[in-house]
């Protein structure tokens, strides 16, 4: 399923902590077949990596597997677009040699994929809240994850706008150098993302939502004091803020998450995006299965 950062993103890929959800408007699938050759329709670099970290890992027969997948989640747009090609080739190679993995187990192989083998920057949240599913609390930090109940979030909202999509390398990669370099202003900014991450899950917790709401707008503030971000998908924080929603990316592309206030908001709210030329929906969350 595809996946939406909530608060705290992107700390993941620097020991931070983040709040996010899969839902299940979007998703990838792919089914594994033995061959006598490696074999992917249609050709894909990642799906054939994971193949090979597969079989490298865990059965060298895999390295012959005949894959076929599709995905409908819009890539480019920071839904986990890639991540969840990637999980859902895994689990069918899971399923095809009766290879039992954990979800970590999984998460780390899908992550050894895009990080070392085709060296896509990045952090871990995508990768362990696809192989998890549902509504989850990471903290990298302590490496504890939480399942939370997603009935716990207030209405939300996602808006896609396809022409602001952009790789999430594009965005990441400025940011690993300056963390790696020591900038002052970036580790500062980590920290104030890894906590915005555990105020939101205390405050869903604790049916805070006004409070989980600002935690959701101060991580796109932050976000947008350390890292160089595009106009385009900035403005459509902006446009979604003038209507009262609380804003931010729900990863690095074309693609907003808003919290409203209630059912009644969110309606109004999608019928103006959607005028305005979003694709807008209101998302389906909690586990579920790629397939």
């Amino acid at each position: 399923m595809a996946r939406i950062a909530l608060a705290g993103n992107p700390s993941d890929g620097y020991g931070g902590a983040v709040l996010a959800t899969t839902f299940a408007d979007f998703s990838a699938v792919a089914e594994a077949r033995p061959g006598s050759a490696l074999e992917v329709e249609p050709e894909s670099a990642l799906v054939s990596a994971c193949v090979g970290r597969f079989a490298r890992q865990l059965e060298s027969a895999a390295a012959t597997t005949s894959v076929s997948w599709h995905t409908s989640v819009p890539q480019g747009l920071g839904l986990g677009g890639s991540s969840a090609i990637s999980i859902a080739t895994l689990r069918s190679l899971c399923e095809l040699y009766g290879i039992v993995v954990g979800p970590l187990e999984l998460a780390a192989l899908a992550t050894s994929v895009e990080r070392e083998d085709l060296r896509i920057a990045g952090g871990r949240e995508d990768q362990v809240v696809q192989a998890h599913q549902g509504l989850l609390f990471m903290d990298f930090g302590s490496a504890r994850y939480e399942r939370l109940d997603a009935a716990l979030l207030p209405p939300m909202l996602i808006a896609l706008r396809p022409g602001a999509a952009q790789p999430s390398g594009v965005a990441h990669a400025p940011l690993h150098a300056a963390f790696a370099r020591g900038d002052a202003g970036v580790r500062a900014g980590i920290e104030e993302l890894t906590s915005l991450a555990g105020e939101a899950r205390e405050a869903l917790l604790e049916h805070r939502h006004q409070v989980f709401a600002s935690c959701v707008d101060r991580t796109f503030d932050v976000r947008a004091r350390i890292m160089r971000l595009d106009t385009r998908q900035v403005a459509m924080v902006s446009e979604a803020r003038e209507l009262g929603l609380s804003a931010n990316f729900t990863g690095s592309g074309g693609a907003i998450v808003c919290v409203c206030r209630d059912e009644l908001h969110r309606a109004q709210a999608l019928e103006v995006l959607s005028a305005r030329g979003y694709t807008a929906l209101a998302p389906r969350l909690g586990e579920g299965s790629d397939a």
